[in-house]
């Protein structure tokens, strides 16, 4: 096999998401068309059009030390937790730490603690400002903070790429590992920004669903019905290997990283593009030596407005054509922005490795317009060789990524 074609192994899974604090939870919770989203109960969102979202299942200070916990933001947080759940999964693989490169990608870093310092720099004064600060907002603290944690000295990058981050991420580990730089990267997405200015600002924008008298039937993609995403939190991770060194050491092999496409559309900054999305699409296919009749799955980035899954699915008809079995969980977990690609690539792993493709929930009627074959009601069990994961974000990001049995 060509170096271009060479397949780089996944041997880690980790994830904290609305479903489940962990890959298993979550895939279970997937499988049986469980949903992650609810009201927000606070007295803050109670003036607000918006008012649900979904939050992780288990708070991350659970399980992290509560006086390291304290110095990150959240969003720093969760990548923490899916980084040694995935970093424990693959076996704490024995690599030379300058061989070892972690990416975590993010949409908008540590939003959370900027605009909470922020509040508090106003109301009580510069002494009131915790001295941790930079390091708990700056975009680059969660893949600095897995870097740290691991011990990686080959790298720590983060993408921000918008909805398109946690893919991205993955996509760059692929390059490093074929580049020679790299024996092991650890890459995914995290985020966590629910708070009341991104959901006026989303509301305001009309991209946010309003359905706040039923959370659970909100985020409703490909349905006719579908009114805008929902806001939500978490992170997944992956642990990629060089498949000659994961062999080497017997791990695991959940998948086969195949190949990857990442692309940028020049043309909106928030609209949706078909022409990028598509290019993205048969780069990947392209990375991977494959055509699209040997995909039968495509997890969609789908978030559930009424423009954007309009164009996802003309864009996955022309690329790969209308045979795939396609789902989009963010019918489930809402849209977990920088997380939401690296969320949805560990859906695709386990579909190829277990031979199952969630359903995609809240699917009422399809929108006519919509030609795929949408996997709903019930899960659908059959081989998966092959399954290919989109992601595209504001600013014309896309973002796809092939994985074989």
């Amino acid at each position: 096999m060509s170096a271009d074609h060479a397949g780089v192994s996944v041997t880690g899974l980790g994830a904290t998401t609305p479903l489940g604090g962990d890959v298993e939870t979550t895939w279970r919770a997937m499988l049986r068309g469980e949903n992650g989203i609810g009201a927000i109960e606070e007295e803050w969102a109670g003036a607000l059009p918006v008012r649900i979202a979904g939050r992780v299942r288990q708070e991350p200070g659970e399980v992290l030390d509560r006086v390291q916990a304290r110095r990150m933001d959240r969003c720093e947080q969760l990548a923490l937790v899916a980084a040694r759940e995935a970093w424990a999964g693959a076996g704490r693989p024995e690599v030379e730490p300058e061989r070892l490169a972690v990416v975590i990608g993010t949409g908008t870093g540590g939003a959370l603690t900027l605009l909470g310092q922020d509040d508090v720099l106003e109301a009580s004064g510069v002494r009131k400002v915790s001295p941790h600060t930079v390091p708990m907002l700056m975009a680059n603290g969660p893949a600095a903070w897995v870097s740290i944690d691991l011990g990686a000295r080959g790298g720590a990058h983060t993408p921000v790429s918008a909805c398109a981050s946690g893919a991205e991420a993955i996509a760059l580990g692929l390059d490093l590992i074929r580049l020679g730089r790299a024996d092991v990267v650890v890459a995914g997405g995290t985020e966590a920004c629910i708070h009341p200015l991104p959901l006026a600002g989303f509301a305001q924008a009309r991209a946010h669903s309003t359905r706040n008298d039923d959370p659970a039937a909100a985020s409703r993609p490909f349905d006719t019905g579908r009114d805008g995403f929902v806001i939500g939190e978490g992170a997944g991770v992956v642990v990629l290997e060089r498949a000659a060194f994961a062999a080497a050491r017997g791990a695991r092999v959940h998948a086969t990283l195949a190949g990857a496409g990442v692309t940028s559309d020049a043309h909106h900054i928030t609209a949706a593009h078909a022409e990028g999305q598509v290019r993205a699409m048969r780069l990947a296919l392209a990375a991977a030596g494959l055509a699209p009749s040997d995909i039968a799955h495509v997890h969609a980035h789908a978030t559930s407005t009424p423009s954007g899954d309009l164009v996802e699915a003309r864009s996955v008809t022309e690329a790969v054509g209308g045979h795939p079995a396609v789902t989009a969980t963010k019918s489930m977990t809402g849209h977990l922005f920088g997380a939401a690609g690296a969320v949805g690539a560990i859906a695709a792993v386990l579909a190829v490795r277990d031979g199952v493709v969630p359903a995609t929930h809240n699917l009422d009627t399809l929108d006519p317009q919509i030609g795929l074959d949408v996997v709903r009601g019930e899960a659908r069990h059959g081989r998966v060789p092959a399954a290919l994961a989109n992601a595209f974000g504001f600013g014309g990001h896309n973002a796809s990524l092939v994985f074989t049995a």
